[in-house]
């Protein structure tokens, strides 16, 4: 299974401080992921991806950068010189385990269409029994946009067909959003529609280089999502030399928020567990908020006043609350 980690700031952060430098890097958690599912601790050594925005806006290339190679990311010198000399405000980085697809640059993620980023970490269940039939809903700009044979890839695919306007230059957190609720629902009901009773793991994530959607995903109502964690604060810095990592938060603000498979940082503060079946938006102006994905696999948390809060929080910063909650009341996401 896969290792992902987004980096979204409101100023440039070198990517060695993300990928390589510190001890428990998405480079390290290559070969010493602790919390995949199968709890063998395999290697993740299938390819690697990273994905990055410019620093400075451009219209004319607004489209993100990326890198990826079939070698280990461990073991690839060009990742490590890269690292240290690119800054960018919104980073992706990915290293693959290959549940579906061949070994090759076209199944690395992240894959890209236009200004939108995507990766993933799980697995579609029985894709082979759903392929047929999500191909056939696609229309043509998102079928003829897929090159490799990943379940990841042609999930990625569902998702442009979810948006009003894929070759759009801009997009709302709203359409974001919202196509990728769309997505999660189009394939359970693919499954249903197959007879798969094998739980699917959805840990989807796309960003416009503006917003971020994230989700911790399972269809299931007893068996554990993959990992997914955040950290947010004003600073993210070594300390004390050998790769040891801190998030720092001087005030309110939120000039920094991350998301990945398993924390950076050995800081038991510094990171919070992303609840099961819930979306991660993280909006351009900084703000975050946890969205449960209510459908048939959706279990409430057992603090009621847990959902209040989410409520509260969502009309506190202007974001709609999602069909399935209460008090659905707000303003919509720009």
């Amino acid at each position: 299974m896969c290792r992902f980690v987004v980096y979204k700031g409101t100023s440039p952060v070198e990517l060695s401080h993300l990928l390589t430098r510190p001890c428990h890097s998405i480079i390290n958690q290559a070969f010493d992921s602790r919390l995949r599912l199968d709890r063998r601790r395999p290697m993740n050594g299938d390819g690697f991806g990273v994905g990055w925005y410019d620093s400075v806006y451009d219209e004319e290339s607004y489209q993100p950068c990326i890198f990826t190679s079939i070698t280990p990311a461990w073991n690839n010198v060009n990742l490590v010189r890269l690292a240290e000399k690119i800054k960018s405000p919104l980073v992706f980085g990915h290293v693959r385990a290959t549940t579906a697809g061949s070994l090759s640059l076209d199944n690395c993620h992240p894959f890209v269409h236009g200004r939108l980023m995507f990766m993933h970490n799980g697995g579609i269940a029985d894709f082979p029994l759903v392929k047929r039939k999500l191909q056939a809903d696609l229309p043509d700009v998102a079928f003829n946009k897929v090159q490799g044979n990943t379940d990841s890839e042609w999930a990625f695919a569902l998702y442009l067909s979810k948006l009003p306007d894929p070759n759009a230059k801009s997009f709302t957190t709203a359409m974001l959003r919202d196509a990728m609720f769309k997505t999660i629902a189009s394939l359970n009901q693919y499954a249903e529609e197959a007879d798969i009773t094998e739980p699917s793991l959805m840990n989807f994530c796309v960003t416009d280089g503006e917003t971020v959607i994230a989700t911790r995903y399972i269809s299931s109502k007893t068996d554990e999502a993959a990992s997914l964690w955040f950290s947010s604060g004003t600073t993210f810095s070594e300390f004390g030399g050998g790769g040891h990592y801190k998030m720092s938060k001087a005030d309110k603000r939120e000039n920094i928020i991350m998301v990945a498979s398993e924390p950076l940082t050995f800081e038991r503060a510094d990171w919070m567990e992303i609840k099961t079946n819930n979306m991660v938006v993280v909006t351009p102006k900084m703000n975050l908020l946890q969205i449960p994905i209510v459908d048939k696999f959706y279990v409430p948390p057992s603090d009621p006043a847990s959902l209040t809060r989410t409520t509260e929080f969502a009309r506190e910063k202007g974001l709609l609350v999602p069909r399935g909650m209460e008090s659905m009341e707000g303003e919509e996401l720009q």
